[in-house]
């Protein structure tokens, strides 16, 4: 018996001492996992992994022989090249914070609609697919995907969830969960919660617009001064003392070292300059 209590003391000693531990934060999206929403969040949804690292690979072995063929500098073309490499992947994240940011101006007109819809006592499968039609241009062909969906399968939940993946935006987690609990548990609440959304939208996206374009000069100048000598060097590869100055051993270490310290500049920048994204509730 005695065994028994110091067990359950001991157990329940263990549930106190971890109770005080903060739950772990949810890991975010690595490789091709991350791409892949990278790509939906710009809108090429039709775009494969594979096919963008066959394009930004394309992209590196193209400037790598175009600067080898301008200055006849092996490894100047080798630096230029790995630019290359990751121009592809600026193209998307600049395409997919731009349409972010459109889409958020959108985002309160959906709701209007949606709560429109519902107090004139169409359904929410039906209030969805009127998106497809009449939504915000941007966001029609994903509610168009979500009526083929839904009228091919007539199961709402598979449909809304695959609408959620194509969209890929943290405040359609939040209206798609709201929707779905409603669907789920009923509640006559559903246009009062769907106006208060729609007010809090305009007011986070009034207020994250004047933010952004505060800073946009700051990053600016930042990217500016962190490119500034890659294009200088690139200007200096035109004479033959430079090329063989960096084709040594020497020469290569200072520009190995170059790139080092102004990747981790750049990533230092981003961190600080850069705003929060909103976290989404579903991943």
């Amino acid at each position: 018996m005695s065994l028994i209590l110091g067990l359950l003391l001991g157990i329940g000693t263990f549930l106190v001492w971890w109770s005080f531990w903060a739950e772990p934060p949810r890991a975010r999206p690595r490789g091709p996992r991350r791409l892949e929403l990278l790509l939906l969040r710009a809108g090429l949804e039709k775009v494969s992994t594979a096919g963008f690292v066959s394009a930004s690979a394309s992209s590196g072995v193209a400037v790598f022989l175009l600067i080898l063929i301008v200055t006849r500098g092996p490894v100047i073309a080798l630096l230029f090249g790995a630019f290359g490499l990751a121009v592809p992947l600026a193209v998307i994240r600049w395409r997919a914070n731009k349409r972010a940011a459109a889409v958020r101006e959108q985002w309160p007109d959906v709701v209007d609609h949606l709560r429109s819809a519902i107090r004139a006592g169409l359904s929410l499968p039906e209030a969805l697919i009127q998106l497809g039609a009449q939504g915000p241009e941007q966001l029609r062909p994903a509610f168009g995907e979500f009526a083929r969906d839904y009228r091919a399968t007539a199961r709402f939940d598979e449909s809304v969830d695959r609408l959620r993946v194509r969209l890929a935006d943290p405040v359609a987690d939040k209206i798609i969960a709201a929707l779905r609990i409603t669907r789920e548990v009923g509640g006559s609440d559903l246009g009062e919660m769907l106006a208060t959304l729609g007010g809090f939208l305009r007011e986070s996206a009034r207020t994250r617009g004047e933010l952004e374009a505060r800073q946009s000069w700051t990053v600016n100048a930042a990217r500016l001064a962190i490119a500034a000598p890659w294009v200088i060097l690139l200007l200096m590869s035109l004479q033959p003392q430079a090329i063989r100055a960096y084709s040594t051993l020497g020469g290569a270490l200072v520009l190995l070292g170059g790139l080092v310290v102004s990747v981790a500049c750049y990533r230092v920048m981003l961190r600080i300059g850069t705003l929060p994204e909103t976290e989404r509730v579903i991943m």
